[in-house]
């Protein structure tokens, strides 16, 4: 299987972290990917017209974010979810990939610096998320957005909660014109430990070793997103267990062929068009988890995470 690989990617894959599942705590889960990206540092940055820190108010308290904006205001504007597995990533780790999509998409980018587990598990997460895209509808003004072109995204995690997000405000708003969902982790019932829930996505067991993500990994960060096995089934933790998919905005999902997460982003995929919702599926051959943030290695990388920003691009721009 391992000769499906784009060779590019095959060169990186020694490089990157989270091995040892068995291991693995959340404290070494974050020091690896804060090391991952120190030893991209040499690389220069994407520079969108102009970045800074700001502090979003929640009722729950303080969320950190990094606004990216671009030249030409007004924007469409974008809430970017990082990934890491729930318990991982932040601001730093994220920063070129939100700078990027700045950029491509010609928009304004608010990352959001979300609580994590095991601090602070399932819903808080979400939460914050669902709050920090309430207030970005509230201050589009002064963000430099456009209240017509609002939009969500996240990859792994992050594309959980941007999904999450999504069917929230479908009941109290704010209103979205598009989402992008970069290998989402849709179904988290069973936490990737139960045998007959992992036979539903066949992905999971085909993919379970040898491309980056594991299946080992996602039992441990599923674990600590969702210490209550019973919350699985909440859509909030599990956007495809939602009942009613209808009303959700455009929809653009990428998947990579060799990934442990890939057939169960292709069922919200097939489930978002069942109930109505446009949808553009990107499964990209030869892609492990992680390839949007791997074109500089990989030129096939690179043309597939442009792909998809092309299209939400234009489901931003145009009448959703």
């Amino acid at each position: 299987m391992a000769g499906r690989v784009d060779p590019d990617i095959e060169k990186i894959l020694p490089l990157l972290p989270l091995r040892d599942a068995a291991n693995l705590t959340p404290q070494r889960a974050r020091a690896e990917l804060v090391a991952l990206t120190d030893s991209r540092k040499e690389v220069p940055l994407p520079q969108p017209a102009a970045v800074a820190d700001l502090i979003i108010p929640t009722a729950a308290g303080s969320v950190p974010a990094r606004v990216y904006r671009p030249a030409k205001i007004p924007a469409p504007t974008v809430v970017f979810f990082h990934g890491g597995g729930w318990v991982a990533g932040d601001l730093y780790t994220h920063d070129r990939s939100a700078r990027t999509l700045a950029i491509e998409l010609e928009a304004v980018v608010v990352s959001v610096d979300y609580r994590q587990p095991p601090e602070n598990p399932f819903p808080r997460a979400f939460e914050d998320c669902l709050a920090a895209t309430q207030w970005a509808a509230r201050s589009i003004a002064e963000l430099g957005g456009d209240a017509a072109r609002l939009g969500v995204a996240g990859d792994s995690a992050g594309g959980n909660l941007a999904a999450a997000v999504a069917q929230a405000c479908r009941v109290g708003g704010p209103r979205l014109a598009a989402q992008l969902l970069v290998y989402p982790a849709t179904d988290l019932v069973g936490c990737y430990g139960s045998e007959a829930e992992n036979a539903k996505f066949p992905s999971r067991m085909e993919n379970a070793q040898g491309y980056f993500l594991t299946n080992d990994v996602m039992r441990f960060f599923a674990g600590q997103y969702i210490p209550n096995p019973k919350d699985g089934s909440d859509p909030r933790a599990s956007p495809l267990r939602a009942v009613d998919l209808a009303g959700l905005p455009p929809t653009v999902i990428c998947t990579a062929e060799l990934d442990p997460l890939r057939d169960e982003g292709e069922a919200y995929a097939k489930a978002l068009q069942r109930a109505g919702v446009r949808v553009a599926y990107f499964r990209e051959p030869g892609m492990i988890h992680g390839y949007f943030s791997m074109g500089a290695a990989s030129p096939a990388a690179d043309g597939a995470r442009r792909r998809a920003c092309a299209e939400l691009k234009a489901m931003l721009n145009g009448p959703s």
